[in-house]
């Protein structure tokens, strides 16, 4: 299998308000082709020292590795943390005609 250019990129927010503000800039400026959200997960991670619980949204966002630059300036200057979480993992693979439009969505 090889690398077909795509992305699912996993950001988390702190409401799902923030999840869907972000949602409709990607969109809108067309840097995503699909953009799930859930609503409500439990993340544990540490920050300053100090582990910390909090409840977040995740956005799973399919787009074009070559958008990640300015998806990733959008989500920065939209997001309320001081450092977003921001992880993309490639598509190795996947239903061609999907990856097709996920290519059409996004030029």
């Amino acid at each position: 299998m090889s690398d077909t250019g795509k992305v699912v990129v996993l950001v988390t927010t702190s409401t799902l308000e923030e999840a869907e503000k972000i949602a409709g800039l990607l969109l809108q400026q067309r840097k995503a082709a699909c953009i799930n959200i859930v609503p409500r997960v439990s993340s544990a991670y540490w920050w300053q020292g100090e582990i910390e619980k909090a409840e977040e949204s995740l956005l799973i966002i399919k787009t074009r590795n070559e958008l990640l630059p300015e998806l990733i300036t959008l989500i920065k200057q939209a997001h309320s943390y001081t450092v977003p979480e921001i992880i993309a993992l490639p598509i190795i693979a996947g239903n061609q005609v999907y990856l097709n439009w996920l290519d059409a969505e996004t030029e």
